[in-house]
């Protein structure tokens, strides 16, 4: 397995990589489904990615297997408070086999390299199960809230939500 920068290319196949991981009946084969707590079958478009990727400080990681098929990706952008992480996505039937803490260790490596003291991400706070691997991890629970978006352009939420900041200190 390879992980390498994603680019503009990649969107095609990286789209329904993304929405078979987080939405749908194919997201729940894997255990990071939020299907029970947003209604639409889509995460992300090829839209939006190619959005995200065009940012400045904006990097997404792939993970090849040998027939260069993308099984993972994860989105980082550098900000003033550190390295935001995002998006995490693992194929759903390939979840539990490392190919996470494969893509979450690269980021840690790219936050090193590009002298980010610190990595950040908000996690949707009923998603006890996702925090807690992020805790084994090394991730800690700043206390901090943040509402759920209310634009829908990531899922009608179907229970009130709120995300959670996580943080890890890497410097």
């Amino acid at each position: 397995m390879t992980i390498s920068k994603a680019t503009i290319e990649d969107i095609p196949e990286l789209v329904p990589l993304i929405n078979s991981a987080y939405r749908g009946e194919d997201s729940k084969k894997g255990w990071t489904t939020e299907a029970d707590l947003l209604a639409g079958e889509m995460r992300t478009d090829i839209s939006m990615l190619k959005e995200l990727i065009s940012l400045p400080n904006a990097t997404i990681l792939k993970i090849i297997n040998e027939e260069n098929m993308i099984m993972g990706s994860v989105y980082l952008d550098q900000q003033e408070r550190g390295l935001y992480l995002g998006m995490l996505t693992v194929s759903p039937p390939l979840q539990a086999g490392g190919i996470g803490k494969q893509l979450m260790s690269a980021s840690e490596n790219f936050a090193r390299a590009n002298n980010c003291s610190n990595i950040f991400m908000n996690v949707i706070s009923v998603r006890q199960e996702l925090i807690a691997w992020y805790e084994k991890l090394g991730y800690t629970n700043t206390g901090e809230k943040k509402p759920f978006p209310d634009d829908n352009r990531f899922g009608v939420p179907v229970q009130p939500l709120e995300f959670v900041i996580l943080e890890k200190q890497i410097l």
